[in-house]
C-alpha cells in the first residue's frame, strides 16, 4: 500500500483508520512466549487485513499490572506515532506517494527516560506477504521489551535500596 501525505493526514484528522485495543493481564503472557505469540499473531492479522483493504491501522495490546505496558502496531510512513501526524509535512511532499510501513511501539514508565519507544517492524507489503515472519518479529520484540522493562525495574529498586542505605 502506498499513500500520499495529503490522504494520510486527512485520514488521521478524520480518524478514518481502523483501531483496536485489547487489555490482558501481564501475568498471562509474561512467562509464556506461546501466549505472547498468539496475541502478536492477532495484532499482525488485523494490520494485514487493514492493509489489504488499503486502510491505515492502529492496534494495541495493553498488559495490565503494577507497571502497565502498552504495545502497539501502527501503519504510517515514518516512525512517528499517529498522534504526531502534523509533523509529517517535514518529511514528504504533500502529493508524493510513499509506501506504508508498520511500526512497533512500546510505552511503559520503566522502559527508558521517555517511557516510549517506536521501531520499524517491517514494510506493510512485506507484512501482508509474510505474516508469520511479522508475527515472529513482533513476538521477539515484545519479549525483548518485557525483559528490558523487568531489568530496568530491578535496577531502579536496587538503586532506591542503595540510596536509602546511604542515608
Amino acid at each position: 500500500m502506498k499513500i500520499n501525505l495529503k490522504d494520510l493526514t486527512q485520514a488521521i484528522e478524520d480518524q478514518a483508520y481502523l483501531s483496536d485495543m485489547e487489555t490482558i493481564k501481564y501475568a498471562d503472557v509474561s512467562r509464556s512466549k506461546k501466549k505472547l505469540r498468539e496475541h502478536a499473531a492477532k495484532m499482525v492479522s488485523e494490520v494485514a487485513l487493514a492493509l489489504k483493504k488499503n486502510s491505515l491501522m492502529q492496534v494495541q495490546l495493553v498488559l495490565e499490572g503494577k507497571s502497565p505496558i502498552t504495545f502497539a502496531l501502527e501503519t504510517n510512513v515514518v516512525n512517528l506515532p499517529l498522534a504526531y501526524y502534523k509533523k509529517l509535512i517535514n518529511f514528504f511532499d504533500e502529493d508524493e506517494e510513499v509506501p506504508v510501513k508498520v511500526y512497533f511501539e512500546t510505552a511503559n514508565d520503566d522502559l527508558n527516560a521517555s517511557h516510549f519507544r517506536i521501531d520499524l517492524l517491517m514494510d506493510g507489503e512485506d507484512l501482508v506477504a509474510d505474516p508469520d515472519k511479522a508475527t515472529d518479529l513482533l513476538t521477539s520484540a515484545m519479549s525483548e521489551k518485557i525483559k528490558q522493562i523487568k531489568e530496568n525495574e530491578k535496577a531502579a529498586r536496587e538503586a532506591a535500596k542503595e540510596a536509602k542505605a546511604a542515608k
